[in-house]
């Protein structure tokens, strides 16, 4: 396994983390470090543990081992002596708002006007009153480019415009990273350009972002780093250049043989 840098700067930071599912080794020992400001693009075939180690990061999923911090701040657990000790539902809900997480199915509230689904997140945290998040929300919209779609419902919108509001949704808490759950992968070919778009603008102004994505020419384009994961181990990391067009491990070349 390859093993990043371990650096007291991290934007995130995986301690040896392990998750079963039953019998089932999920993420097996994954270590991994993201600077700040740098787009890390997760890479692996179907199975390997790519959505569940984003879950991971933002504690959706416990890890039975190790664990994770985010801006230097262990995530669902605290230090006690030499121990890990579960966090509250409560914290755990506190930390998770400062981390985004823009999901495969945009996860929009139905009943919630679009305004209303990218500013809810900051006035239930009492971030904001409801006139600030609203404001805020605007803002947002315009700058993912459904500024005129403030009053629409979710069912009213393309998927990728769903998937738009889905990232203004993850923008409006200002989180400290983002993580992408293939972000295009419910989306039918002709809106993909359209959501890769955004999160090329996000990158450009130097947001961390962690990228699950099978879009490979956009990891080529967007990443700092691409991650290879197989069967729960991250087998090569590196830059695109490194992992896409010189990999070292027999299974990356593999990977990349049957979908470039």
């Amino acid at each position: 396994m390859t093993t990043a840098p371990t650096t007291s700067a991290a934007a995130v930071q995986v301690h040896g983390v392990h998750k079963w599912f039953g019998a089932h080794h999920v993420l097996d020992g994954v270590e991994l470090t993201v600077r700040p400001g740098e787009v890390t693009v997760i890479l692996g075939p179907s199975g390997s543990g790519k959505s569940t180690l984003l879950r991971v990061i933002n504690h959706l999923e416990r890890p039975e081992a190790g664990h994770v911090s985010v801006g230097g701040e262990p995530i669902g657990v605290r230090r006690h002596g030499e121990r890990l000790k579960e966090l509250s539902e409560r914290a755990i809900l506190t930390q998770r708002s400062r981390i985004g997480f823009v999901f495969q199915n945009f996860n929009l509230f139905p009943h919630l006007t679009v305004l209303d689904n990218v500013a809810a997140a900051p006035v239930a945290t009492g971030r904001l009153s409801r006139a600030a998040a609203q404001e805020q929300a605007r803002d947002l919209l315009g700058r993912v480019g459904l500024a005129d779609r403030t009053g629409a419902y979710p069912r009213q919108l393309s998927g990728g415009q769903q998937q738009r509001v889905a990232i203004a949704r993850a923008l409006a808490l200002r989180p400290g990273v983002i993580l992408f759950d293939e972000p295009t992968s419910a989306l039918d070919p002709e809106l993909v350009g359209e959501v890769l778009g955004v999160i090329k603008d996000l990158a450009s102004s130097g947001t961390t972002l962690v990228i699950v994505t099978h879009e490979i020419g956009f990891a080529r384009e967007i990443a700092d780093r691409v991650v290879f994961l197989d069967e729960g181990r991250i087998v090569e990391q590196g830059t695109p250049a490194e992992v896409l067009d010189h990999p070292r491990h027999e299974r990356t070349r593999d990977f990349l043989s049957k979908v470039l």
